[in-house]
């Protein structure tokens, strides 16, 4: 019994010593430094919901779902003859306004100057007619050669005459300074109201057509020729597919390893022999759970800092929701931010 329990003693202690060197070296080979992070998630493709700016009915619809556009290609067409006649009348407006101001800078005319002159001359001969009348009369009245009544008729005459007189004059010094300066400053402001409603007509007009604001692939056609068209009411989803988007998850013990910037390799398994550059974007500066949908139940517990990776995707082979791989070297890699020293896609 006691070589037994001696022999069962030894056994024990060597089981030990065996699972004590071994946890040592596990520990010791988890936690050596990697050359690489290993990180994991799913390519999220940015998409846009393209609507027209004008309201109208939709006249024509040059894209399909599935169709790939490029920056600033025409999509989509408002019916625009509303647009146009309202462009013509801002600029038969703005035409109207340019000519008045331009009368007012000109000033008098000469003809103007030398009819008012005339209109004085004439004012004169008249005034001095009835003056002289008017001063007969006086003389007259003063001798009883005539009734009062006469003498008070040519004074109403002189009087009149006077008044006309300067109303003449008063016009020929306003024919030759020409328009008031606020007439000319009245006329400036109502022109270039008249040109902003010109500008604003005419951008409406270019908002009845839909560019594509970036290149990418008509994910869904939501209207059709004859629909009418809001702002509210998005036509097309526009899917942003190069550079496109991963988002992965990082623990906060890798944190310390990874900075925007830093370059990274993303691999899928529908292309297992292909790799993708890309770079790393955005750190979320807020610990998260981990997603339950893409990690085990012991994982879902554990906070994670969410992760956008920018990845370059020329042939369109990365889809959106597709499981990828993304590898990031993390010995002797400069830390840059994105876009320094060009950009990535342009290696691809």
């Amino acid at each position: 019994m006691n070589k037994k329990k001696i022999l069962f003693a030894v056994l024990m202690l060597l089981a030990i010593i065996g699972g004590s060197l071994g946890f040592y070296r596990y520990f010791h080979a988890t936690n050596e430094v990697s050359d690489h992070l290993l990180l994991y998630g799913n390519v999220d493709i940015r998409q846009i919901e393209l609507a027209f700016h004008a309201t109208g009915r939709i006249q024509k619809m040059f894209v399909q779902e599935g169709d790939t556009v490029t920056e600033g290609q025409l999509i989509a067409l408002i019916d625009p003859s509303r647009y146009k006649a309202a462009v013509d009348k801002s600029r038969a407006q703005m035409k109207a306004r340019q000519e008045i101001l331009t009368r007012l800078l000109a000033g008098s005319r000469p003809e103007e100057i030398v009819a008012a002159q005339a209109k004085v001359a004439a004012a004169e001969a008249e005034f001095n007619d009835a003056e002289i009348t008017f001063r007969r009369m006086e003389a007259l009245v003063k001798n009883n050669s005539v009734p009062q009544q006469r003498l008070d008729n040519a004074e109403a005459a002189y009087l009149s005459a006077k008044a006309r007189l300067n109303e003449a004059r008063q016009n020929l010094i306003l024919a030759q300074k020409g328009p008031r300066a606020e007439d000319i400053a009245a006329a400036r402001a109502q022109l270039q109201a008249d040109e902003a409603a010109r500008a604003l007509a005419e951008q409406e007009l270019l908002d009845t057509k839909l560019y594509a604001p970036s290149a990418g692939t008509i994910q869904d056609r939501i209207l059709e020729p004859g629909d009418m068209a809001f702002p509210q009411t998005p036509v097309f989803t526009l899917a942003l597919d190069n550079p496109i988007w991963v988002r992965a998850y990082a623990s906060e013990t890798d944190l310390g390893k990874i900075s925007p910037g830093m370059r990274v390799t993303v691999h899928s398994d529908s292309f297992p022999d292909k790799s993708y550059k890309g770079w790393l974007g955005f750190i979320s500066p807020m610990a998260e759970f981990t997603p339950k949908q893409i990690e085990t139940a012991e994982l879902r517990s554990r906070l994670v800092y969410r992760l956008r990776i920018h990845v370059c995707n020329p042939q369109n082979e990365l889809r959106l929701g597709m499981p990828v791989t993304a590898i990031i070297p993390l010995l002797r890699q400069p830390v840059t931010v994105a876009g320094d020293a060009g950009d990535p896609c342009e290696e691809q």
